[in-house]
């Protein structure tokens, strides 16, 4: 199988959309499959408005229509609802191209805590834009919940892996600073709720990593925190090694790959009772969930490390791709109708 996946959320960017579809990418020889990809690369791009480090691709409709005859794909998976995702879901749908597509982001709310958008209106498009697809894949069970009170259907699962050989407990890694250490990493931006874990009242030292246009607000909610930027590889998982609590604050995200990256390192999570954690740590032992984030970080520090990692090891992104790759074929299966798919998250669903 030739598969070709649209998708705005591409390098230099660091997100967990990303990371997801590269290794989807490098295990889909596994699943007899080969991918390619249209990013923004090789359009002319604009900086997205309060996120200029994103840069949105001016992509038309036929433009893209002309890379995926190109290309010559039997199945194309759209994965953002972005300019390149909108263009490569118009080409489809104009050439009567089946496809597939994936929810990452709660664009509502993120939306709406920049501009007076009401979240029901940008649902109400984003429930269009998936609906024109044989099928959409899902992160967890708690959101496909949600989306499907939403009125979203035709969703099926695709959950996430983690490279456990890369995050690992290593006995030597070290942070600087006075113990505990409280560790965040996630994009710093409005939407992580980062600075509710900069106001917390905690002992030790608060370390955030990443980084985005928050930043500077952000350093000044607690001038004793360490911000140690963007890290990635080694250098990140040696971060998350050495902390001794992870510090999840959002109240937003759909899965949260860093929570496992966080538990296959062996450290305890600390956060909010929401989707991602909830389906990730749930009663599982290996973190503490609370709507007091003060109180799951301090619970957090006596949680068992050797169980952090057991749990991480469930998750493999061999398995993701499996799910991944078996939900393509069944939407491209002769039988399958557009818009029409029968799940374990939804029966049914309409274009």
């Amino acid at each position: 199988m030739r598969l070709l996946i649209a998708t705005d959320a591409w390098h230099p960017q660091i997100n967990g959309v990303v990371r997801s579809l590269e290794a989807m990418a490098a295990h889909a020889p596994a699943q007899g499959a080969a991918v390619s990809f249209v990013t923004p690369r090789g359009f002319n791009t604009l900086p997205m408005p309060g996120y200029p480090e994103i840069r949105m691709a001016l992509a038309t409709p036929g433009q893209v229509s002309r890379r995926i005859d190109a290309l010559a794909p039997d199945w194309v998976h759209i994965a953002t609802e972005g300019p390149i995702g909108l263009a490569a879901r118009a080409a489809c749908l104009a050439a009567g191209r089946p496809f597939t597509t994936s929810y990452h982001t709660r664009f509502p709310e993120y939306l709406a805590a920049r501009a007076p958008v009401p979240e029901s209106w940008s649902y109400a498009a984003l429930r269009r834009f998936h609906r024109a697809g044989r099928a959409c894949m899902v992160g967890t069970p708690s959101l496909a919940r949600e989306l499907e009170a939403r009125g979203f259907t035709g969703l099926v699962p695709w959950t996430r892996g983690v490279d456990t050989a890369l995050f690992r407990p290593r006995s030597h890694a070290c942070l600087r600073g006075q113990r505990p250490v409280f560790l965040c990493v996630g994009r710093l931006a409005v939407e992580k709720n980062v600075a509710a874990f900069l106001a917390l009242d905690l002992p030790g030292t608060k370390v955030v990593v990443g980084d985005g246009p928050a930043r500077a607000d952000l350093e000044r909610i607690d001038p004793r925190a360490r911000f140690l930027g963007a890290l990635t590889g080694e250098a990140l998982a040696r971060a998350y090694a050495a902390a001794d609590v992870f510090v999840f604050p959002s109240l937003t995200d759909t899965f949260g790959l860093v929570l496992l990256e966080a538990l296959a390192s062996g450290l305890p999570v600390a956060a909010h009772p929401v989707t991602g954690p909830l389906d990730v740590v749930g009663d599982t032992g290996c973190g503490v969930l609370d709507r007091d984030l003060r109180e799951a970080c301090l619970a957090a520090l006596d949680v068992d490390r050797a169980r952090c990692r057991e749990r991480a090891l469930l998750f493999s992104w061999e398995e993701s791709a499996r799910q991944f790759f078996g939900n393509i074929r069944a939407a491209a299966a002769p039988q399958a109708r557009r818009g029409s798919r029968d799940s374990p998250l939804a029966s049914s669903s309409a274009r």
